[in-house]
C-alpha cells in the first residue's frame, strides 16, 4: 500500500488507514479510528479514537475531530476547524473531588457529516446534528444546529443564506427566491442542475444530470 506518514505523526494501536492516504507532521490519530483511501490529514490536526473518517476526505492543518464524529466520502474539512460532542461539559464531578472520565458516555452526542459538504477555516461544530450532502459552513462559524443539503450557512450562530452546487458555486440566495414558487436552477459554473422549493433542494436524476455538458 502506498500510505505516507510523516516521522513525526503519532499512530496509535489500532488505526486503520486506506490507500494512497497521506498523514503529515504532528498530527496524531487515536486508537481505533478508521480512515479512507486517498484522505490527506494536514499537520497538526488531531483525530479522536473510534472516527470514522470516508474516501477521498481533506482534512486541513490544525483541526480537532472528537470521539462521535463520522465522516463521509469528499468531505473538505478546512484548518482549524473544531468539532464538539458534549453540549454540558464538566471538568469534574458535582463535589469536584475527582476528574471525570474523557471515555465515551450517556453525554456524547453523535455528528454526522455528509458526503460532498466542505467546513470553512475555524468554523466550531456543536454536537447531536448532521451537515447535509454538499453542503458549505462559512469561514468562522459557529453551527448549533443541523444543515441542510445543500445549505451555505455563515455566522454565530450559523444560518442559512442560500444554496451551493456540487462544485461549490452558489446557486441561489435565499432574499432573492420567493418561498411559494418552484425553481428550476443551473449552476452557472458547471451546468448541473436542480429544482429548489421552500427552500429545499433537489438535484435532477443521475441519469438527466449525466447528460449536462461540463
Amino acid at each position: 500500500m502506498s500510505i505516507r506518514i510523516h516521522p513525526t505523526a503519532i499512530i496509535e494501536d489500532g488505526v486503520t488507514i486506506g490507500e494512497r492516504t497521506s498523514v503529515w507532521d504532528n498530527a496524531h490519530i487515536r486508537h481505533g479510528a478508521c480512515i479512507g483511501s486517498d484522505c490527506i490529514v494536514g499537520g497538526k490536526s488531531l483525530i479522536a479514537y473510534d472516527v470514522e473518517i470516508g474516501n477521498r476526505v481533506k482534512i486541513n492543518s490544525a483541526a480537532y475531530i472528537c470521539n462521535g464524529v463520522t465522516i463521509e466520502d469528499g468531505v473538505m474539512i478546512s484548518a482549524g476547524v473544531l468539532f464538539t460532542n458534549d453540549r454540558f461539559p464538566r471538568a469534574a464531578t458535582n463535589d469536584l473531588s475527582e476528574l471525570r472520565s474523557s471515555a465515551p458516555d450517556e453525554h456524547t452526542l453523535l455528528t454526522l457529516v455528509r458526503e460532498g459538504a466542505t467546513i470553512g477555516a475555524g468554523a466550531i461544530i456543536g454536537c447531536d446534528l448532521q451537515i447535509g450532502r454538499f453542503a458549505m459552513v462559512g469561514m468562522g462559524a459557529v453551527v448549533t444546529r443541523s444543515v441542510p443539503d445543500f445549505h451555505l450557512v455563515i455566522g454565530n450562530p450559523a444560518r442559512s443564506i442560500g444554496c451551493v452546487c456540487r462544485c461549490g458555486e452558489p446557486l441561489l440566495r435565499w432574499d432573492e427566491a420567493p418561498r411559494d414558487e418552484t425553481l428550476a436552477v443551473r449552476c452557472a459554473s458547471c451546468g448541473w442542475e436542480y429544482e429548489i422549493a421552500n427552500r429545499g433542494v433537489m438535484e435532477r436524476t443521475a441519469t438527466e444530470a449525466d447528460t449536462v455538458p461540463a
